[in-house]
């Protein structure tokens, strides 16, 4: 790679940096797996931390990206962009001083300490989504490429936004937590206690309902969907009909609606205290009906473009 081209790559810097951070907690989180047995609510103190730390690499390494590449707002892009940095450094030092403690860091109302810790982060999640979505309706006010290019960037900003506004529902009173109050309010878990059986590493419950499924679907909308078009594009040079930018911009259509329809299906499951793992005949029904009505419909786009004769 030339001089040239490295000076072309552009970074937000305070977002650069702390992924670089949270790549390095991230290795220092695996050691803590290794050598360190203590839980929280049944699994490693450190797998919490590790699992904040690797997201946190991927939305601060793909806004530090897209920030960069603004060419109006620049500077409110800029400042936008470093309190995010700012506010998610916040939280993840008050995630890994409760895992070194030895304590929960979410919903924990057990002590004054742990009270003021919960209520700084949960105002730095507050300020974070309002900061993301200044930076999201930034990238609606500047050029993005062609159509294709624009609705996979735009509409992943949405639906990333969504799924982090899906935190908010976790934050309420769950269950019994009123009535029989044992110093947590608030859950991820729908319809069971938090700490029960889960899947491996990511922890998410296989006997009820779990939010964090569809906040972490709709977090990373804004890396799948754009990743989405990038496999397009490469596949254009084997599939004429992928050339037609008209067919590239309705086939992303598609993957939007799409993704979409998988998140409302995922909430509608865990809302409802349905576990992941064990999907009731209407949750399959309808995954089904999402599966047949995209394939048909790339079908028909593909159909349409064949039929018209898109250039080689």
């Amino acid at each position: 790679m030339t001089t040239h081209q490295l000076d072309a790559v552009r970074w937000h810097r305070p977002l650069l940096a702390l992924g670089v951070a949270m790549a390095l907690l991230a290795l220092f989180c695996i050691g803590g797996l290794i050598f360190d047995s203590r839980q929280v609510l049944g699994v490693n103190v450190w797998e919490k931390p590790l699992k904040f730390a690797i997201s946190t690499v991927i939305y601060a390494v793909t806004w530090s990206w897209l920030l960069a590449q603004l060419r109006r707002f620049r500077r409110l892009g800029w400042w936008a962009g470093t309190i995010s940095a700012t506010l998610l450094a916040i939280e993840l030092i008050i995630i890994v001083g409760a895992a070194a403690a030895g304590v929960t860091s979410h919903f924990n109302v057990s002590t004054p300490l742990a009270t003021t810790l919960w209520a700084i982060m949960a105002f730095s999640i507050s300020a974070l989504w309002i900061a993301t979505f200044v930076v999201s309706i930034l990238l609606f006010r500047n050029p993005l490429g062609d159509r294709a290019r624009a609705i996979a960037i735009r509409s992943g900003a949405i639906l990333a936004l969504v799924g982090m506004g899906l935190a908010f529902l976790m934050t309420g009173p769950q269950g019994d937590q009123i009535s029989d109050y044992r110093g947590v309010m608030g859950a991820h878990s729908v319809g069971v206690d938090d700490g029960g059986p889960g899947l491996p590493l990511l922890g998410w419950s296989t006997i009820g309902g779990d939010l964090r499924i569809p906040h972490f679907v709709g977090m990373h909308a804004l890396q799948v969907i754009p990743l989405v078009i990038i496999v397009i594009e490469l596949l254009s040079s084997r599939i004429a009909a992928l050339r037609d930018l008209t067919a590239r911009f309705r086939i992303m259509v598609i993957v939007v609606v799409s993704y979409a329809s998988v998140l409302a299906l995922l909430t509608w499951q865990a809302l409802r205290g349905q576990s992941i793992v064990q999907p009731d005949a209407a949750t399959l029904a309808v995954a089904a009906s999402i599966a047949v009505a995209s394939i048909a419909a790339v079908l028909v786009v593909g159909r349409q473009r064949s039929g018209t004769g898109a250039p080689a």
